[in-house]
């Protein structure tokens, strides 16, 4: 958690990006997805659909959750925003403009097909309808002009995803249990864990995109 943290909060003052200029926008959609997430994987928790190891962890828990993991949710997504605010600022062309509308899509057809066929494992199903709906919000109702921007950030927040969930289902701190998941690994992380981090990222850039447009 510290080494997620303390890199972007550190560089959210260089005055080229001025990230911490922008901190004023983040409070509702840290705490809103915060407040998702939590009653989910507290849920997910107690099922046994994956478990924290005791070994790993300080020992604080809230509604079965470690301490650490409610933080996750508050300094990953803070450090993914940071990284979409500086692609935004280095990569002055919008390359993926005209592709974001077909890559959206593509997944959310994926995830669509792959979630009625495994409705019986848990995870798969509830990560990937929770991803189809906002996806498809986004995709038919907002049509937002920052979509190829999102996915940009999203693909480069990937690599310090995969090590840090690396990590974390390496060591173990996090098991999960693979008769709720499609068993498919990429080196030790679950498939499904890609379109978690990109529903918690596209969840927070949401309302975060329309708070600044709103100021």
């Amino acid at each position: 958690m510290l080494g997620t943290i303390v890199g972007p909060v550190l560089l959210s003052f260089d005055k080229r990006v001025s990230f911490y200029k922008k901190w004023k926008f983040l409070p509702i959609p840290l705490f809103i997805t915060l407040l998702y997430f939590v009653i989910w994987d507290s849920y997910f928790t107690k099922i046994g659909i994956w478990n924290f190891n005791d070994n790993y962890i300080i020992g604080k828990k809230m509604l079965a959750l470690p301490i650490e993991e409610w933080l996750f949710f508050i300094f990953v997504p803070f450090a993914c925003i940071f990284i979409y605010e500086c692609t935004n600022f280095y990569i002055k062309k919008d390359i993926l403009q005209n592709y974001a509308y077909k890559i959206n899509g593509i997944i959310l057809l994926i995830i669509s097909v792959v979630a009625i066929l495994n409705f019986h494992k848990t995870y798969t199903a509830f990560n990937f309808i929770s991803a189809v709906i906002l996806m498809a919000y986004i995709q038919f109702i907002l049509k937002p002009t920052w979509l190829g921007r999102f996915y940009i950030g999203y693909f480069i927040s990937l690599i310090p995803f995969f090590l840090v969930n690396g990590i974390l289902t390496y060591l173990p701190v996090v098991t999960y249990n693979n008769a709720e998941n499609l068993a498919i690994r990429i080196f030790t992380i679950p498939i499904e864990d890609t379109i978690y981090c990109l529903l918690l990222l596209l969840m927070n850039v949401t309302m975060y995109e329309w708070l600044k447009q709103r100021k």
